[in-house]
Formats: structure tokens, C-alpha cells, sequence
């Protein structure tokens, strides 16, 4: 299912869905970019690590998608992903691919506010801080969030998943 970008308002996306799923967090704005896991570490004043990467996976060249939401220090390990899914390929989702299914573009991809919500995995090492701080669909909004709440919102499964 792809999305209609006519009219998309990806923050909006994102708050919705926080709304809807009974969180009652604040999506933050700035004006520095968080493109990157160094550059949301120095816009948020979080170390790397509490930084949350949102990747969007392409499962069976396509089939459907998947998200791993990492440690910012950490790499996505695809081959235990395959594995999770029963995949017979898992791969990253290139940066047309995301904003065509998702309407987020890379820097912003947050882990939730899809069309509909992936399967989600949630890399173990996340539970090892309070909060997290994950993009809210640009790369200049963002918003904190324990892992268990970012578990209970997106469905997700706890999972080791790095590299």
C-alpha cells in the first residue's frame, strides 16, 4: 500500500498516531537537522546511543516492508531479520522507496505513522536507557519515548538485531 502524498503532512502523520495510541508525549522542533545520528545527538543533547534509527526494511524484494528501530551506535543485522520473518530476503529500503510507501524521506523516518504499521523490531540495547528520541517524519522534529511505550505503540517485538 503506497501513500498518497497529496496534502501529507508527515509531522501530522506522526502526532495522529501518537494521539490515537494513547501517548501522551510532545513532538519537539528544531531548527538544526537530525539527517543524522551525530547531528540529532547535538539537537536533542542525548548521547548517540538514546538516539533512535527508524530503517525501513524491503522484505522479499518488496512483498511488504518491516522496520528495525536501533540504537543510534548500532547496525541492523538483515540476516537475523530474514530469519525472524521466515524471509527469503531482507534488504534496505532505498531513499525513493521509503518516501513512495511511507511518505517519510531518510532523516525524518519515524516508527510510526505508516499507512499501515510494519512489523517492527526493536533492538535490545534501546532497553538499556529511559528514553529514546525518535524522528517524528522530518528531519527537524523529534520526540522522546520510553522503549516499552515505543513497544506497546508500534506492536513491536524486542529483539537482538544488531550486528
Amino acid at each position: 500500500m503506497e501513500r498518497s502524498t497529496d496534502d501529507f503532512d508527515p509531522v501530522e502523520a506522526v502526532s495522529s498516531f501518537l494521539s490515537d495510541s494513547g501517548f501522551d508525549g510532545r513532538i519537539f522542533h528544531t531548527e538544526e537537522t537530525i539527517f543524522t545520528v551525530s547531528d540529532a545527538s547535538s539537537a536533542v543533547g542525548a548521547p548517540e546511543e538514546e538516539i533512535l534509527k527508524s530503517i525501513l526494511l524491503r522484505v522479499n524484494r518488496g512483498e511488504y516492508f518491516a522496520l528495525a528501530l536501533m540504537s543510534g551506535v548500532n547496525r541492523v543485522d538483515t540476516k537475523k531479520i530474514k530469519r525472524m520473518l521466515g524471509a527469503s530476503h531482507v534488504s534496505f529500503a532505498n531513499p525513493e522507496e521509503c518516501s513512495e510507501w511511507s511518505g517519510f524521506k531518510p532523516g525524518g523516518v519515524p516508527p510510526v505513522g505508516y499507512p499501515e504499521q510494519p512489523r517492527s523490531f526493536l533492538d535490545e540495547d534501546l532497553f538499556n536507557y529511559s528514553e529514546v528520541w525518535a524522528a517524528a517524519g522530518t528531519d527537524h522534529a523529534f520526540f522522546p519515548i520510553s522503549p516499552a511505550e515505543l513497544m506497546r505503540i508500534t506492536g513491536g517485538e524486542r529483539a537482538d538485531i544488531k550486528k
